[in-house]
């Protein structure tokens, strides 16, 4: 997920090593609390800012994206200035961030905390794997710790829903913002005490070429997906958009392939299993954070719930993906890892499929297993993937094939909800005329009903004003959004189901050893 290069060969002593795993926890634990407490918050922002689907899908991209982007770069700061250094950074810019959507009056603003907050993310996240290595050189002993990193990223998704939901619901939804704060307060003093500095053995200079054009491809892909899903691929926006996203991507692997010190080798693509493990890293969190979007939208608009009871539920998904990511730690020596990926992805694809009969009325014990089968796949893939991406490497590179592993990840995570946002609306919006007249709305109020839909996306008709209409078109919105739904359930069920046949096929052992 990322870094992993040590600055020595020698294990650090005991003490240190406890303190260093466990800080490298906290830290992974203050980066991953604000995807879901903010998730299931969302309907609520938008109701309150009058904030567009399509707004609502920067909330969380203006998360992601800067951990996508700046991830590697993060990477080759704790190489050459110091991990401790760029771990305290990034606890400060998550408080900052915080501090900044917590006094948010615009979702403008509430973009701008966000985009602080996943600054920095993408300090913390390449560094605390990499002050795991450096304290656990021995890759075999190592995995159990990844086991333990890992379960540390699902328990910040679980617990951020639980204590989010009373929260926004008792104070309002700005609050949630204060949740990292102590945390990353806390982390701060007490890094500062025990948190010993390393930096890695070889010389690495920063890439700021690479860096200028990853970040340009990236924000513009995941610029034209969302608004290609509001104003149609056709829009010269949308054109212009990817059009940069192709060309700032192959001028990153041109700079790269000339780069005496690139900041992603492509070297490391000759590799089958990084490859592959890499692909499965972005399909995997594209499904996963789009899922938990498109499920919190589902739980506010359709179901009509609070954040407390979404809370819950999405508490269970991240909860049985905790449990199992701890177990799968200890697993890998023992199990091959296309059979925990493999299967893993597979339980993915069978829940997401099995989602796809849940309606407006399905209770809280229905939907419930079938997150819980998602959660436990998804915990026995996420420390295997990355275990993999690093040992199927020279030792050399062990560090930048981490990096570069969670940075497809966050890319996939910065794609997620505008891929699966987009396929919403358009399911939805094309389903809604039919929805309307069979429900017996007349002309006139059907045809502003979808103007206003497609103008400013689904939350827009909760500020019409309908008259004894309301609750027919509400039933009507929720029945086409259910549609948009399905079309979102079958894109990730089928990409997790090719993502686990790839893993059968592609990871076989013995492939790429160990170096």
């Amino acid at each position: 997920m990322t870094t992993t290069s040590t600055s020595t060969a020698l294990p650090a002593p005991p003490e240190r090593r406890t303190a260093t795993v466990v800080m490298a926890c906290i830290g992974v634990f203050v980066a991953y609390l604000p995807i879901t407490s903010v998730a299931v918050s969302l309907p609520a922002i938008g109701n309150a800012l009058g904030a567009s689907t399509a707004q609502l899908s920067w909330v969380q991209d203006a998360f992601v994206l800067p951990m996508a982007a700046f991830i590697l770069t993060a990477g080759v700061f704790g190489d050459v200035h110091g991990r401790r250094k760029v771990y305290l950074t990034g606890l400060a810019l998550s408080a900052l961030g915080a501090v900044v959507a917590l006094s948010a009056q615009s979702i403008q603003l509430v973009w701008a905390g966000q985009a602080l907050a996943g600054t920095g993310a993408a300090a913390l996240l390449p560094t605390t794997l990499a002050l795991i290595s450096h304290a656990v050189p021995d890759f075999r002993e190592r995995g159990k710790f990844i086991g333990i990193w890992a379960s540390s990223l699902m328990l910040a998704l679980t617990v951020g829903p639980l204590i989010a939901g009373p929260v926004a619901e008792g104070m309002g939804w700005r609050w949630i913002y204060v949740l990292p704060i102590p945390f990353a307060v806390a982390a701060f003093a007490v890094a500062l005490a025990v948190l010993p500095e390393s930096r890695a053995p070889h010389t690495r200079r920063l890439d700021w070429t690479g860096q200028v054009t990853a970040a340009v491809a990236v924000t513009a892909l995941v610029f034209g997906v969302i608004e290609a899903g509001v104003n149609g691929l056709a829009d010269a926006r949308v054109i212009v958009a990817l059009v940069i996203a192709v060309v700032a991507g192959a001028a990153f692997v041109a700079v790269e392939l000339r780069s005496d010190s690139p900041m992603l080798d492509l070297a490391l693509f000759r590799s089958r299993a990084f490859t592959v493990t890499t692909l499965i890293a972005m399909i995997s969190f594209l499904a996963l954070i789009g899922f938990i979007f498109v499920l919190s939208m589902y739980f506010g608009m359709v179901q009509q719930l609070g954040t407390v009871e979404a809370g819950w539920r999405l508490a269970l998904m991240n909860g049985a993906s905790m449990v199992v990511g701890a177990l799968a730690g200890k697993m890998m020596h023992r199990v091959q890892a296309r059979v925990m990926i493999g299967g893993g992805l597979a339980m993915v694809a069978v829940a997401q499929f099995a989602l796809l009969t849940i309606d407006a009325d399905t209770t809280f014990v229905s939907i419930g297993w079938r997150l819980i089968v998602l959660g436990l796949g998804m915990g026995l893939v996420m420390a295997p993937m990355t275990a993999t991406a690093v040992s199927a490497v020279p030792y050399r590179l062990a560090g930048m094939a981490a990096a570069g592993n969670n940075a497809f990840r966050q890319v996939g995570g910065a794609l997620g909800p505008a891929v699966l946002g987009a396929l919403l609306t358009a399911g939805a919006v094309d389903s809604l005329p039919g929805k309307l007249t069979a429900a017996g709305i007349g002309d006139e109020v059907r045809d502003s009903v979808v103007a206003a839909v497609d103008g400013e996306g689904l939350g827009a008709v909760a500020g019409l004003d309908l008259g004894a209409d309301t609750p027919t078109v509400m039933n009507a919105l929720g029945d086409a959004f259910l549609d948009g739904m399905h079309l979102c359930l079958i894109f990730s069920g089928i990409l997790s189901a090719a993502a686990a046949l790839l893993c059968v096929l592609s990871l076989r052992p013995g492939r790429d050893a160990d170096h």
